[in-house]
This record gives structure tokens, C-alpha cells and sequence, in this order.
């Protein structure tokens, strides 16, 4: 392709809408341009390298034996409100562009499709010897975030490859996930990415378990945990550690001592003369679910330790029965401005106790008259701590659970972080990365069959639910976070494998005579030979073509500059930045070796 006739163009600034550098990178180099709120449009170059993402995605998967489909990109309600998940996606998390056709039916714009894959199951699948099918798609999604930004990050409308498994049997449906695990290692190291596979939350999808894959950047947005054994790696939503042994409470006794003004965990430490592990603290929180039931939630966790929210949303999720509801539309601390609605009087925030009295909450405000009262296996395991007095100003010590405070329900809401022990192997300590998810797989198991009656007939004639798994990766994602993980000040540095063309033939001046024909001729042979290439034939300054050339990110640059008055012509490394005089005669063969995979 020639340059002078390509829809191209670059700026010298970053835009002011673009935080990652990626992003930044992304719209300089010509690749993208924003024509909404989290809208982008894949421009020419960026096309190619989606093309080529996607092209290796399609091999791996179907070297799997998936086979490749299209569903519909408009969804009827209704099966989404078989599933459960309707009012979950366009109401409680709000992500689901919902609308009504001129026949006031309600349709929404698909943000996944486990619904629309599981009717055609449901429709197709009638025998065990059916089984086991996969099948996947490369297509537009559409989520209506609440904030976009990142570019291709997080958009409002992206590409993503996302797959679908039907199975007898759970051990057939983990040959299929393994199956998964290893095709997207394979996608990723073609792709040149450097990445972690890590346990995940499974989140809005659901089912038993899940895990991402992650490329790590510094820019990303999720904390991973990992050991350096290789044995453990996790997102800090799903992580689980083994927290520091508490020291030995100093306190023998329980009584009730006067800590003005001590209201945070460092002062009381500090005026009571122990440890943040013999302390107990009270989080408190307000949860909403789908029939509108308001329930308090007062949290008892170890003084150096914090909630994580993701554990205790899937906990409350469970619970949720008990308050006539199906799912979470809201959790939150609950803050000052919350307390005012529903608080009888003003909490002793601070000195809370395990066993803070039910009538704070005042009857008349439509909460549910009882905390709901759960500890962390941290808070569980101590004797003789401190804590609350619910009285301001005051704190109490050598408390025990069920002697002095009932012991709450006891589940796993600790929020696991670098430096803790792993539970697979104690002297493993866990370290932190940051990462950017581009793929996520789940076992689904039967949460969609059993919900939309998909189902098949085993050998004996039984008539059983579908088991289900979900494979899901983000290819425009992938796309920036390649960008992410890769670039320097000058611009992006392409893989070679994705990159949109594999080399520029640069022209300095082309009011050269000799300069354009060496330049015509390498570009006539290079795509003859099967090699991608640009030809810089603009009317610009040679400066600007070479600052051009590195911003793009274009794996090799030939230069027919001053050297050609000797045969010869410049190639110069994009990653290496290492320049490499050639014969002109030698060039094809020398960047036909050079792009071979490594």
C-alpha cells in the first residue's frame, strides 16, 4: 500500500480524552478515532491487526474442533428473562442496552450470549450422542458502561470472540475448558504477549469456576496475586492467602477501657499498646437487592485486614433468598448520608462492637429490622482482642467469642494482598502485578440449562440438563493491551506477527530519481514476495517520515537513502532500533529470514 494514497493521518499531540499511553498511541498513530462516548472506529491499519488477531484466534480454536457461527446481535427479552438475568443486566448493573421495537416487544443489544446459544441448544439438542458440541463466534458486543475510557479498553462497543460448550457430563465439559486453557495460552504466545492464567470470580456469568487471562502491564486495571513457584496466580477478587499469624493478645482480662478519640485502627493500637491483629473492627454495609429490601450488613474482620467486596457480594447474593430477593443491585459502606434514612439515632462510629443493638435501625425507614451479622475467618480465630464498646470514646479488651460477643456466621470475606502466605505452600509468599484481562473461561455447568429447560436424553433414557461452559476473549482489547505491554517514547513496537504491515520502505526524498526507483522496485519486490509492505511516498521532509514510521510501529523500516549510492540501503530494526546496511539485492531474502516466526 502506498502511503500517498492511504487514509492516514497522525498528530503530533495526545489527545486530551486519552489516559493510556496505548490509547494515546492508538489515535497519534492513525489507528483509531472516537466518534462517541466509548465509540471507536477501526481505521485501515487497525483493521489489519484485528484481522490478524483474530485469523490466529480462528486457528487455535478451531484446531480444537469448535466450530465457527454468528448469532444474532439483537436479543429478545424473554430469553433473558428465563435465565433470570434481564432485569440483573438492564436494571441492577445497568450494562445492557435496552430497548422497544415498534411492535413494543423488548429487545436488548447483546453484551454476551449465553441465552441466545443455550436456545439453540435447547432447540437442536436432543440426544446424548450430540454431545459434546462447541461452538463460537467473532462479533460485535455492546455494554452501556457507566463510564468509558481506556479507547478499546473499555468502550461501549468492542469485538470479542466468545464460545459455548454443551456436555453429559462434568468431566466432559472439563476436557473442553483444559482444551480452552491451552488454546489460549497458544493465542497469546503467537501474539507475542507476555501473560498470566489466574482463578477468577466468575461474577454476573456464574457458574462453579473461572479463570482469566491476563497481559501484564503496569497500566492495567485488575491486581493480580501470584507465587513465584508458579503453582498460584489469581486476580485480588478470587485470591485466598494465608494472613500473618496475630500477635499474642497482652489482654487477660475483659473489660471496658476509655479510648477518647481513638476511632481508627492505628489510634486505638497506639493508645492501647497492641497489635492491629488482636483488634476487631465492624464494617458496616448496605445492600439492596432486586424486590427493593434494604438489609444492614456489619461485618466483623481483623484490624489489619480489609473486606473484599466481590467475596461479600457473592455471599449476600446467596443470602438473598432470605430477603425475597434474587440478586444485588447495590452495595455500599453504609456512609453518613445512608444513616440518615434508616439510623434511630446516631451510631458510635469507631467503637462499634460485633454485637452493635438492632434498634438503630429505625422501623419506620423500610430496612430490614435485623443486621445481618457475618465474620471473617480472620476476626474468628482471635481470643482476648480488642474492640467496640458502641459507645463513643470507648473500647473494650480480652474479649471472646461466645462468652462475651456471639459468634456471627463465619465465612471468607478477607481481601488477600501481596506479602501474605499461600495456602498451597506456606513459604511461598504472594506478589503482586497489575494486568489487563483479555480472555476469561467458565465452567457454567447447568445454571442456563436448567433455567431455559435445555436439555438432552442420556443412554438410559433420562431426560437431564445440559452442562455448559463460557469462553470469552476480547480481540479489539487485545489489540491495545499489545500496544500497552509494548511501545517506548517513540511509539508502538508491533509484534511482527500482528503488526499491520511487516516493513516500510521509506523514501526520503522523493524528487530523488534514484531514491524513488530503488524504492519502487524493493516495494514491488517485497510484495512479490509475499511480504506486507507500505511505501512512504509522501511529498514530506524525511524527519517527519522517520518520526511517522516509528510512531506506527511498522517491524522493519528500509531506508533508500545516501547508502544506495553504494548499492546498498538501510534497514532498521523498530524493537532494536539497531540499523543494518543491505545490498539492494539482498533485501527481500534478508527480511524474509528476519520475519520468520520465532
Amino acid at each position: 500500500m502506498r502511503l500517498s494514497q492511504m487514509l492516514w493521518v497522525t498528530l503530533r499531540e495526545d489527545p486530551a480524552e486519552a489516559e493510556l499511553t496505548s490509547h494515546k498511541l492508538l489515535l497519534r498513530a492513525g489507528y483509531i478515532r472516537r466518534v462517541g462516548s466509548g465509540l471507536y472506529v477501526y481505521l485501515p491499519l487497525m483493521w489489519r491487526v484485528l484481522q490478524k488477531i483474530s485469523a490466529i484466534v480462528r486457528e487455535e480454536m478451531n484446531d480444537t474442533g469448535a466450530q465457527e457461527c454468528l448469532l444474532t446481535q439483537l436479543q429478545p427479552a424473554e430469553l433473558w428473562q428465563e435465565s433470570g438475568r434481564w432485569d440483573t443486566y438492564t436494571k441492577a448493573e445497568g450494562i445492557m442496552f435496552a430497548l422497544t421495537d415498534r411492535a413494543n416487544r423488548e429487545v436488548g443489544l447483546g453484551p454476551t450470549h449465553e441465552e441466545a446459544i443455550t436456545a439453540i441448544a435447547r432447540d437442536t439438542i436432543r440426544s446424548y450422542r450430540q454431545l459434546p458440541q462447541h461452538l463460537y463466534q467473532i462479533q460485535t458486543k455492546f455494554r452501556d458502561e457507566i463510564r468509558p475510557r481506556f479507547g478499546l479498553m473499555r468502550g461501549r462497543e468492542f469485538i470479542m470472540k466468545d464460545g459455548y460448550s454443551f456436555h453429559d457430563s462434568e468431566e466432559s465439559l472439563k476436557e473442553t475448558y483444559y482444551a480452552m486453557d491451552r488454546a489460549y495460552r497458544k493465542m497469546f504466545d503467537r501474539c507475542g504477549l507476555k501473560f498470566r492464567a489466574v482463578e477468577a470470580d466468575s461474577g454476573a456469568i456464574g457458574g462453579s469456576g473461572s479463570q482469566e487471562f491476563m497481559v501484564l502491564a503496569e497500566a492495567g486495571e485488575d491486581d493480580i496475586l501470584f507465587t513465584e513457584d508458579g503453582s498460584y496466580a489469581a486476580n485480588v477478587e478470587k485470591a485466598v492467602s494465608l494472613p500473618p499469624d496475630a500477635v499474642p493478645s497482652p489482654f487477660d482480662k475483659f473489660e471496658k477501657v476509655h479510648t477518647p478519640k481513638a476511632g481508627t485502627i492505628e489510634s486505638v493500637g497506639k493508645m492501647l499498646k497492641c497489635d492491629p491483629t488482636q483488634l476487631v473492627k465492624q464494617v458496616l454495609y448496605q445492600v439492596i437487592y432486586d424486590n427493593g429490601m434494604i438489609v444492614l450488613v456489619l461485618i466483623s474482620i481483623r484490624g489489619d485486614r480489609d473486606v473484599n467486596e466481590v467475596k461479600l457480594q457473592n455471599e449476600l447474593t446467596k443470602l438473598a433468598g432470605n430477603y425475597g430477593g434474587k440478586a444485588i443491585i447495590n452495595l455500599q459502606v453504609a456512609d453518613a448520608e445512608s444513616q440518615q434514612k434508616w439510623a434511630h439515632s446516631k451510631l458510635p462510629l469507631g467503637f462499634i462492637s460485633p454485637s452493635l443493638d438492632d434498634s438503630y435501625i429505625d422501623k419506620s425507614s423500610g430496612v430490614n429490622p435485623k443486621l445481618l451479622r457475618l465474620a471473617d475467618r480472620t476476626a474468628a480465630d482471635l481470643q482476648n482482642f480488642v474492640t467496640g464498646a458502641d459507645e463513643s470514646d470507648y473500647h473494650v479488651v480480652g474479649a471472646n467469642w461466645g462468652k462475651d460477643f456471639p459468634l456471627p456466621a463465619v465465612v471468607n470475606l478477607d481481601k488477600a494482598k501481596a506479602g501474605d502466605r499461600a495456602v498451597h505452600n506456606p513459604s511461598q509468599i504472594l506478589q503482586t502485578a497489575r494486568g489487563i484481562e483479555v480472555g476469561h473461561i467458565f465452567q457454567l455447568g447447568t445454571k442456563y440449562s436448567k433455567a431455559m429447560k435445555a436439555t438432552y436424553t442420556n443412554e438410559q433414557g433420562e431426560e437431564l440438563p445440559l452442562v455448559m461452559g463460557c469462553y470469552g476473549l476480547g480481540v479489539s482489547r487485545l489489540a491495545q493491551a499489545a500496544v500497552e505491554q509494548s511501545y517506548d517514547k517513540d511509539g508502538i513496537i508491533w509484534n511482527k506477527v500482528i503488526a499491520p504491515y511487516h516493513v516500510i520502505v521509506t523514501v526520503p526524498n522523493i524528487g530523488d530519481v534514484k531514491q524513488m526507483e530503488v524504492g519502487e522496485k524493493l516495494y514491488d519486490a517485497l510484495k512479490t514476495a509475499g511480504v506486507e509492505v507500505l511505501l512512504d511516498d509522501r511529498d514530506e521532509r524525511a524527519g517527519v517520515k522517520f518520526k511517522d514510521a516509528d510512531l506506527v510501529g511498522i517491524p522493519y523500516r528500509v531506508v533508500t537513502g545516501k547508502a544506495i549510492a553504494d548499492g546498498k540501503v538501510e534497514i532498521v530494526n523498530r524493537a532494536t532500533k539497531v540499523a543494518t546496511l543491505v545490498e539492494i539485492d539482498a533485501v527481500v531474502a534478508y527480511l524474509q529470514s528476519e520475519l520468520i516466526p520465532s
